[in-house]
């Protein structure tokens, strides 16, 4: 086997380069500017970026090109201080980012589409498969706390995903096909097509209508393990491993083929009414589903034929007396699916010296997902009862802000945001989980609101020529109502009263600049984070025997954090920045797990995990980030980082034994190294990156590697070569993870993978 994989990789290194012979001549391929980016996400106001309170990073249309980039999220995978998080590929619906150290839960990270917010209004996660990259023209991350000017969710830190306008008449199209090295290894069959048109209609319009699909057949990603320690006789197949934690898992099968589609129509548009006025458009709707195909099993009985299911039974050599039961619902796992709608508008205009702009949206999100079993009945491959889960939300969002100077020394940035967050999540018992058309009774429900109102003013004062001063504030008022929780089993029905929340959130940066190749910047600041509806009154029972209540007097969560950062510019080539940071957390939203007592809080029968949601009590985290950048020459671009995290939890009444832990879902380190060159009608990216050791139990007890349900370090080496054969088509060839890692992300992560494409713009 490892031979024919080191036959494949030939193969496709000799495509690499027979490619490159191919396309190599004169033909330039065009070029970024070699002018500073500008960046406006640091300060709602554009500054270049060695002059932006704040460490920043700005990833161009023409860095996205380069690489073989498949979500929005993947574009961000390089940069210094950002952890993206994905288990199994494209196929993964749980994919977030987070920056600085913040714990992975994708709420902590504020993500906005040209300046308006993205998070859903349910959990407050992002579904990355709604945006297009072949749409995007640029992504702008500031790191750190900016509450002061965005409100919650903005703890790490904010992301603006912006979108491209045309400057002419345009056409592209582009078709893609890849899979894995190995069958079954890594997501099958991967399919790509994106079509748009985009014109520019006189000087004041601009137009840009897209749509991308893209599927795959996935690969088996799922482990399927049972409790069962003895087996009927004659049975075979069973892989005994160890967990995470030190103990023995039986491994029995995996759940299928995970298999995973979504398309995305948008249309983006531009107007520039008059010469100091402007309004940009966004408007997309996506669709997203993933599936499972028939569950392998890996057991055998004594003739060779598959085992799903076998009923108890005396155990012929005890101990034990019986060998226990095992039901086919031990291999299911569920369809499930989102949709995305996602409206939003800005508006600018000047007056004099004075700017205005003003942003609109709407996100509306409805997703849905089927879990088999659950409640009571035989569940098998062909049917039986399961739930269907359904969370519609809603986001509604404005914005508005006025900058303004104030003297010869002072630009004051003033205005006011208001969001509103509805959601109406519901289960449903189906009485055959294959046909989402079954649903009959209401077996429970998760229902309430979430209304924040802020006003924020920042002034930049220019100290001295060379130094600028940052001072600002914003006061949110935070109010949740209308919230509902209802769980069949218990039964109860609970109605909780309104709760209300005010905070304030500080900031004050500096940023000196003793020469003119030197940047010094730090800054102090306050950000929060409020619970979200899920947090606040989902009330689930996810299994026979795991069981989630809600807690509607959870508060925000808040963080106060510092930093201080270098930036040097070495001749007119090389970039060194360097930034430390400390970040304090108090009264963290944390999932408490707790033995139940029966009969206490009226629990279903058969409970035996049961666990609460709850403000944590202190943690911090410290760290630092390192980064070089090298462009000898327009065609040339080498670039490394690292980041280095530290967490620990200081107080937890709710779980005393995570005290001096390290906390859950943070990676130790990063670090990313990779080149970008361009000769004639060839272009190349080689890019490596490097994600240390994340714990996901609050005891840092899940120390084994590479087994099922670890998170495992891991290094990825991807490549991607691009060849223009005219003016109006390229082709390309990507692969990804080349050294065919083997490794766990709680699920099976993908292995080595291939991908050609062409493109054709005119």
């Amino acid at each position: 086997m490892k031979g024919i994989r080191r036959t494949k990789k030939m193969v496709m290194g000799a495509a690499a380069v027979g490619l490159s012979v191919l396309c190599f001549s004169p033909l330039s391929f065009a070029n970024d500017a070699t002018m500073e980016e500008l960046i406006s996400i640091s300060t709602r106001t554009e500054k270049p970026v060695s002059e932006a309170p704040g460490s920043v990073s700005v990833v161009t249309r023409g860095e996205i090109e380069k690489r073989n980039i498949k979500s929005v999220d993947n574009i961000l995978s390089l940069t210094p201080g950002v952890f993206n998080r994905r288990s199994k590929g494209l196929m993964d619906s749980q994919a977030f980012i987070s920056l600085r150290g913040m714990p992975a839960n994708g709420s902590r990270t504020l993500l906005m589409l040209d300046g308006v917010s993205l998070n859903d209004g349910y959990t407050r996660a992002v579904s990355y498969g709604g945006l297009a990259p072949e749409d995007v023209e640029r992504v702008e991350v500031v790191r750190g706390p900016f509450s002061s000017l965005y409100g919650g969710n903005a703890g790490g830190g904010v992301v603006n995903v912006i979108t491209r306008l045309p400057v002419q008449r345009e056409f592209s199209l582009q078709s893609g096909y890849g899979t894995s090295l190995d069958r079954g290894d890594a997501p099958d069959d991967y399919r790509k097509y994106y079509l748009s048109y985009g014109d520019k209609i006189g000087d004041k319009l601009s137009l840009l209508l897209g749509y991308r699909y893209q599927a795959t057949n996935g690969y088996s990603t799922t482990h399927r393990t049972t409790t069962n320690t003895v087996f009927p006789p004659g049975t075979t197949g069973v892989i005994i491993e160890t967990t995470t934690t030190g103990g023995t898992q039986r491994i029995i099968g995996n759940a299928g083929d995970n298999g995973w589609w979504d398309d995305n129509i948008s249309l983006h548009g531009g107007l520039t009414p008059t010469g100091t006025s402007s309004i940009r458009l966004n408007v997309s709707r996506s669709r997203s589903e993933y599936s499972y195909d028939e569950p392998h099993t890996y057991l055998r009985n004594s003739s060779g034929a598959p085992v799903y299911s076998y009923a108890s039974m005396a155990n012929p050599t005890p101990p034990p007396a019986t060998i226990p039961a095992l039901n086919e619902s031990s291999f299911l796992t569920g369809d499930g699916g989102t949709k995305q709608n996602v409206y939003n508008g800005t508006y600018q205009n000047e007056w004099g010296s004075a700017k205005l702009k003003l942003s609109l949206g709407l996100v509306d999100q409805p997703s849905w997902f089927i879990t088999p079993g659950v409640v009571a009945g035989t569940v098998t491959r062909t049917g039986g009862p399961g739930l269907y889960t359904k969370t519609p939300s809603k986001q509604y969002s404005s914005d508005l802000q006025v900058a303004f100077p104030v003297g010869g020394r002072n630009l004051l940035v003033a205005g006011g945001a208001w969001q509103n967050e509805k959601v109406d999540a519901k289960d449903y018992v189906l009485t055959n989980w294959k046909d989402e058309g079954s649903k009959t009774t209401l077996y429970s429900t998760a229902k309430g609101e979430n209304s924040t109102y802020a006003l924020f003013l920042q002034d930049e004062i220019m100290i001295l020529e060379n130094v600028t001063m940052y001072v600002g504030a914003r006061h949110d008022w935070w109010k949740t109502q209308d919230g509902q929780a209802y769980l069949s089993t218990t039964p109860s029905t609970a109605d909780y009263p309104e709760n209300s929340k005010s905070q304030l959130s500080p900031k004050a940066a500096l940023v000196y600049k003793p020469f003119t190749a030197t940047t010094v910047r730090t800054s102090w600041g306050k950000a929060f984070r409020p619970p979200t509806v899920f947090e606040l009154y989902r009330r689930s029972r996810n299994s026979a025997t795991n069981y989630g209540d809600p807690n509607p007097d959870l508060i925000p969560e808040t963080l106060t954090s510092w930093d201080l950062g270098v930036e040097q510019a070495l001749g007119k080539s090389v970039i060194m920045r360097a930034a430390y940071f400390q970040n304090n957390f108090k009264n963290m939203i944390y999932s408490r797990s707790v033995t139940p007592v029966p009969g206490g809080i009226g629990l279903p029968a058969g409970v035996t995990t049961y666990s609460v949601k709850t403000n944590a009590g202190k943690a911090k985290g410290d760290g630092f980030e390192l980064e070089v950048e090298h462009r000898p020459s327009k065609a040339v671009r080498l670039f490394t980082n690292y980041t280095y995290n530290d967490t620990e939890m200081q107080e937890n009444a709710a779980s005393p034994a995570s005290v001096g832990k390290s906390l859950t879902y943070v990676p130790d380190q990063m670090f990313n190294i990779g080149g970008e060159f361009e000769f004639g009608r060839f272009s190349t990216s080689v890019t490596g990156n490097y994600v240390g050791k994340i714990w996901t139990t609050d005891g840092n007890t899940d120390k084994i590697k590479n087994v099922p349900g670890s998170y495992d370090p891991y290094f990825l080496l991807n490549a991607k070569v691009a060849c223009r054969i005219t003016k109006a088509a390229s082709i390309s060839l990507s692969a990804d993870n080349i050294l065919d890692r083997d490794y766990y992300y709680s699920t099976k992560a993908p292995g080595a993978s291939w991908f050609s494409e062409l493109t054709i713009k005119l």
